[in-house]
């Protein structure tokens, strides 16, 4: 078998876990999402590293939920620098500038994501969210986090400071194929996986919120007609509120 197929049929049952594991705290955030819209608040989403891109996944997305405002702090990504972001990602406090300059509240609900669960900044926020009386999702991964001893001064991991926590049911270090010949492994699958938990948490509230009656506002493809004029709307609306719009 080519690593290749290897790498689908493995990503293949890792979504079927995470289909049956880790559905009902996948219910428990499409809940918290539905109420948080239906009351007037906002889903914030963050993560460092390659995680930071589970926060662009739910962000200005044909199909997905349009009052969504990703905390994109470009230090803390990879195009400045990936050896920089890694040791920031590490920094206690930082969490906290961005939990106030982003204006997050009690209204609002705020998405962590971290493979490892283990650094500063994501740690920081989960807390300060805690404190605030903010209600947080965290999207980790489980068997991985166990193996690691926290990097925060607390002792505590990311899914010790979260409401709702959802596995995203990879192996300890992410790459999923070892490779005898180069002493490594390859092939990640915390990205493919924590998208498609988001998708699916999206979807699920989307159908929450029509069922109770209320309309929840979704983006269009820009590439479809009629899309700009749906989309350009709610930019009007919202980009005075949200940052990366």
């Amino acid at each position: 078998m080519s690593k290749s197929v290897e790498y689908f049929e493995n990503l293949q049952k890792i979504i079927a876990r995470i289909a049956t594991e880790q559905l009902d705290n996948i219910e428990k955030a499409a809940r918290a999402v539905a109420d948080t819209l239906e009351n007037g608040g906002r889903v914030h989403a963050f993560g460092t590293g390659h995680s930071h891109m589970l926060a662009e996944e739910i962000f200005y997305r044909a199909g997905g939920l349009v009052n969504v405002n990703p905390i994109l702090e470009t230090s803390l990504m990879l195009h400045e620098s990936a050896a920089k972001s890694t040791e920031l990602e590490r920094l206690e406090g930082y969490g906290e500038i961005l939990f106030d300059h982003h204006s997050i509240n009690q209204k609002d609900i705020l998405f962590l994501f971290s493979n490892s669960g283990r650094n500063g900044v994501a740690i920081d926020l989960a807390l300060i969210a805690g404190e605030r009386g903010v209600k947080t999702v965290v999207i980790t991964n489980m068997e991985h986090t166990m193996q690691g001893a926290s990097r925060h001064s607390s002792g505590k991991k990311l899914f010790e400071a979260a409401d709702i926590v959802i596995d995203n049911c990879g192996c300890h270090g992410d790459a999923s194929m070892r490779i005898d010949e180069i002493n490594r492994s390859v092939a990640p699958t915390s990205t493919a996986a924590g998208a498609a938990i988001l998708n699916a948490i999206e979807a699920r509230a989307v159908e929450i919120m029509v069922s109770e009656g209320f309309t929840p506002e979704v983006f269009s493809s820009s590439n479809v007609d009629g899309g700009d004029e749906i989309n350009n709307a709610y930019i009007a609306k919202y980009k005075k509120e949200i940052k990366s719009l």
